[in-house]
């Protein structure tokens, strides 16, 4: 099975708050949640491919992003390596640049989301850190 290496990032606002985009549904696992980002390129670091996604997804430029964890989720039909990292400094304003609906979400209102399985130790790495 083929393994997939894609950049996460969980990107804080000044009010504690994290960025979500709502995934297309003809993507896998979508109509879900998820942390913006996307495949990692060949020759591309996880952190360039936080900057450059971050940029095209959701049009914020990231001056820097800090690693939280890397983890392997197998959903069966494919196996994922999630390179997560904290963007806390950026710039711009928060647009769903590929027509996908984005949000601001309090901490505490994140349970509330459906998120692709993959995601729920990241879920919970925000839920302790930022709660």
């Amino acid at each position: 099975m083929k393994k997939i290496n894609v950049a996460v990032a969980v990107i804080v606002n000044s009010q504690q708050q994290i960025l979500l985009a709502l995934r297309h549904q003809h993507l896998h696992q979508g109509g879900k949640w998820e942390f913006p980002g996307g495949k990692i390129e060949t020759g591309e670091t996880a952190q360039q491919a936080i900057i450059r996604e971050i940029n095209e997804e959701v049009s914020l430029s990231t001056q820097s992003t800090v690693p939280m964890m890397v983890l392997e989720h197998d959903y069966g039909d494919k196996l994922v390596c999630l390179h997560v990292h904290w963007v806390k400094e950026f710039s711009g304003d928060a647009t769903g640049a590929e027509g996908q609906e984005i949000k601001w979400v309090d901490v505490s209102e994140l349970s509330g989301f459906e998120f692709p399985a993959a995601n729920k130790p990241i879920l919970e790495a925000v839920i302790n850190n930022l709660s």
